[in-house]
């Protein structure tokens, strides 16, 4: 098995997400305002996340996944966020999500900062993407405060989205 993925950030530590985290990972995912511009839809039972968690293979095949965000202090789980690998673009992309409550107290640019360094530190990755819909204007500020830079627009599911990217730094 391949080494397990532990970051840490000032207010959190970032872990492989497990099977105990399903209801979590579940609850997340209920909230509307949480998935209004992901695209993705919730899950109809806990037992779905279950499912997804445990076939999860990011960590396996590409030492790298989106991550479980505990706070330090009360090891609450904040959300995720992390890297994913796209193997039929050929790119890795940073992403994050958290419970509302969270929102607008630097979570996301920490963790998202954090992930980034590993990712080209760590695991030399050259280069990594972040997308977005063009409305959700608070992911593009993380986006941008974490150095990355508008790239292009693309059709985010029918919607308007942006792209953008940063480099590893040689």
């Amino acid at each position: 098995m391949n080494k397990l993925i532990h970051l840490e950030t000032e207010r959190t530590f970032m872990r492989q997400l497990v099977k105990e985290d399903s209801y979590n990972f579940y609850s997340l995912n209920l909230d509307e305002d949480v998935l209004k511009f992901t695209g993705d839809k919730p899950f109809s039972r806990i037992q779905d996340a279950i499912k997804f968690l445990e076939n999860y293979d990011q960590y396996e095949k590409y030492r790298v996944g989106r991550l479980a965000v505990i706070d330090k202090g009360s090891l609450e789980f904040l959300g995720w966020c992390g890297l994913k690998y796209s193997v039929d673009r050929h790119e890795y992309d940073i992403g994050f999500r958290f419970f509302k409550k969270y929102w607008n107290k630097g979570y996301a640019t920490e963790t998202s900062q954090r992930c980034l360094e590993y990712g080209f530190d760590e695991l030399g990755i050259e280069r990594i993407v972040g997308r977005a819909r063009k409305e959700n204007l608070a992911s593009i500020q993380v986006m941008e405060k974490i150095g990355m830079t508008y790239l292009r627009a693309f059709d985010f599911d029918g919607h308007p989205g942006v792209i953008y990217h940063c480099s590893r730094k040689k």
